[in-house]
């Protein structure tokens, strides 16, 4: 054993070859299998509305605060989502401690596009009084362990968190020029569909493998990201140095269109995991 666990740590590359080469991964899934999800809703009992996500051992929490804001004078009824990302180095050896990483912006700046693009929450549903007041969501993120493929799991612990969210019934003063906040009432935030997002690792420019972990993912050639809203693929998105060139039909728009069939079948059971936090 410890034999192997050395190879594993000189020549990983090599020792995932092995594994590849059998059609299976070194944690014991196939080349399109995804890891088990888990969603706990309500676990931070001080924000208005959280979630806990694990994806395999990736774990991140994420609460929601939400503040009363002054709307941008051209765009008076729309108010503001803010994503952010923190990937602590507390959870794994990968990350420093320190200001936030180039990483964790990209992630935060990924979110913020994938949330604003599947229009789950319509900047014009923040509305409290045209001109005068507006909801700023603030959606706050952490990883407090990691094992791959944040992007997925951080995804859905946001949206989740959104899903869980209550508001306090608020009404605008005209006369006092100030809004009032009901204690005893409290809104959702009325989310029909929610944006959920399936990652693939590109190996030697042939193997295509499903979610990621943090063994793979330095190995990797590039990644193909697919975001679904409902049934439609509203993105599909590559990262990394190049797409497959050696696919079965020799033709990278059929690997990302065999990823986004991949991505619609995991679909199901995610949304069967979001079903009691939606």
């Amino acid at each position: 054993m410890a034999d192997v666990s050395a190879y594993q740590r000189l020549h990983p590359r090599a020792y995932y070859e092995k594994f590849l080469s059998e059609r299976i991964r070194p944690d014991g899934r196939g080349l399109d299998e995804f890891r088990e999800v888990q969603i706990t809703a309500g676990s931070i009992s001080t924000a208005d509305g959280s979630a806990l996500v694990r994806l395999g051992e990736t774990t991140v929490v994420c609460g929601v605060k939400a503040e009363i804001a002054e709307p941008e004078l051209d765009a008076p009824t729309n108010g503001y989502i803010v994503p952010n990302v923190e990937i602590s180095a507390i959870c794994s050896p990968r990350f420093k401690p320190g200001p936030p990483s180039e990483e964790a912006q990209v992630l935060s700046q990924q979110l913020y596009q994938t949330i604003l693009k599947s229009q789950m929450i319509p900047a014009n549903s923040l509305v409290i009084h045209p001109g005068k007041a507006v909801w700023t969501i603030f959606v706050d993120a952490v990883c407090i362990n990691y094992d791959g493929n944040a992007l997925d799991a951080t995804l859905l612990a946001m949206v989740s968190a959104l899903c869980n969210t209550r508001l306090p019934k608020a009404v605008y003063d005209e006369e006092r020029n100030t809004t009032f906040c009901s204690r005893e009432e409290t809104v959702s935030l009325g989310i029909q569909k929610v944006p959920v997002s399936m990652t693939f690792g590109v190996f030697d420019s042939y193997h295509v493998i499903s979610d990621p972990n943090s063994f793979e993912e330095p190995l990797l050639d590039s990644t193909v990201t697919v975001v679904l809203l409902g049934d439609e693929a509203i993105s599909v998105s590559q990262g990394g140095l190049g797409l497959a060139q050696k696919t079965a039909s020799d033709n990278p728009v059929q690997l990302l269109a065999n990823c986004v069939d991949v991505a619609k079948k995991r679909h199901k059971s995610v949304q069967a995991a979001l079903q009691p936090v939606a």
